[in-house]
């Protein structure tokens, strides 16, 4: 069980318009800010240090990548073995009897299959010699086959026919944003799957958020998780698409991690599709600033889901011995988690985060921005 602290603060987001004063105040104390207009509600934050059994706990409610496989190998949903295509208008149909080169090729024709086929005209009918016109669309190529050799037996004793679409017109979904190549591809035979569509889109850039893309369908919005059907084989995410739909895969906008504080190069780090740990991310911010900064104080803000009891979490990991790093680097970091490495003691940790909360709410503000701009 981890030793928790409680520090009492008010409403982050009033924190930029407000004078504030706090009390010196240790570790495990309470922080007062006063404010000159009406009293404020005060919101909580768990201060937790960053430890063995910290990590140990965390890892027990991460998903392992081998559970979520071994569920899936279970599901033959993937497989899709009841998929089939279904002929819209615009697509070509190339028709066979065979033993009646008459009636596959017509005379003198050198073209191709997709030039020389029937097509489906807007009125969802194709016209066949001896059978005439018939109704194709909705159907399979199956039952199209069917009926064809069934109308041809008056004609022809024991017809044997086949039917195959020759190019797929009809149907197709579109790929957008931050992949290589984004366009509309055709839905057809083979079932086209979110995982399918982007790599016949080129793959992601480098600049794609892994954990947001959406799929937009009848004027509804699906997020989706590359990232998680990548990395933890979730492949319940990776849906057949359909006529129509739009897979967009946003930049990585909110999907960082904000180090700041006394580090040689404050920076934010893209993590749209990798983890990052606590020393990896304070490894490409150029290290702490060992000059000024107090290796006791290297803290991690994240902000708790909404409701919740708390306004966030702070965890703490002190590097006074650097072998403490190497429990950084299992301490995995979170989208819109804030590094902070302060140049105070403890006993005057109050102060640095009356300082820094202003940024935080930034930070936060900035995020929910994002994220509503994402859901218009």
């Amino acid at each position: 069980m981890q030793n928790r602290t409680r520090w009492g603060m008010p409403a982050a987001g009033v924190l930029l318009a407000m004078g504030l004063s706090a009390c010196a105040a240790a570790p495990g104390g309470h922080i007062d800010y006063e404010a000159e207009s009406d009293p404020l509600s005060e919101v909580n934050v768990d201060v937790q240090p960053i430890t063995l059994d910290l990590i140990q706990e965390m890892n027990a409610t991460t998903r392992d990548p081998a559970d979520v496989a071994l569920v899936n190998s279970g599901r033959p949903a993937e497989s899709t073995p009841d998929y089939d295509y279904y002929i819209g208008r615009g697509d070509v149909l190339n028709i066979i009897v065979y033993d009646h080169p008459e009636l596959t090729i017509p005379a003198g024709s050198e073209r191709s299959a997709a030039e020389s086929g029937n097509v489906v005209h807007s009125d969802g009918t194709i016209f066949y010699p001896y059978v005439g016109q018939v109704n194709v669309v909705g159907r399979t190529v199956h039952d199209v086959r069917n009926e064809i050799q069934r109308r041809l037996a008056d004609f022809i004793a024991e017809p044997q026919v086949d039917v195959k679409v020759a190019a797929y017109n009809s149907q197709k979904a579109y790929v957008t944003g931050q992949v290589n190549s984004p366009g509309q591809f055709p839905i057809t035979n083979v079932p086209l799957r979110v995982l399918d569509a982007i790599s016949q889109a080129g793959g992601l850039t480098d600049s794609a958020n892994w954990r947001e893309v959406v799929l937009s369908r009848d004027n509804t919005d699906t997020s989706l998780s590359v990232y998680e059907m990548l990395v933890y084989g979730d492949l319940k995410q990776n849906l057949l698409l359909e006529d129509g739909d739009v897979l967009h895969v946003p930049e990585v906008g909110n999907q960082q991690v904000f180090v700041m504080g006394q580090v040689n190069q404050p920076a934010s780090l893209a993590m749209g599709n990798t983890r990052l740990s606590l020393t990896a991310a304070i490894s490409q911010a150029g290290g702490i600033d060992e000059g000024n900064a107090n290796a006791s104080g290297i803290f991690v803000i994240r902000r708790n889901p909404v409701p919740s009891d708390t306004y966030a979490t702070v965890y703490q990991l002190d590097a006074s011995n650097a072998a403490a790093f190497v429990i950084g680097s299992q301490f995995m970091l979170e989208p819109t988690d804030v590094v902070y490495v302060t140049a105070a003691p403890l006993a005057r940790w109050n102060r640095v985060l009356r300082l820094l909360l202003p940024s935080l709410t930034t930070i936060y503000q900035a995020t929910e921005v994002n994220e509503n701009i994402q859901d218009l």
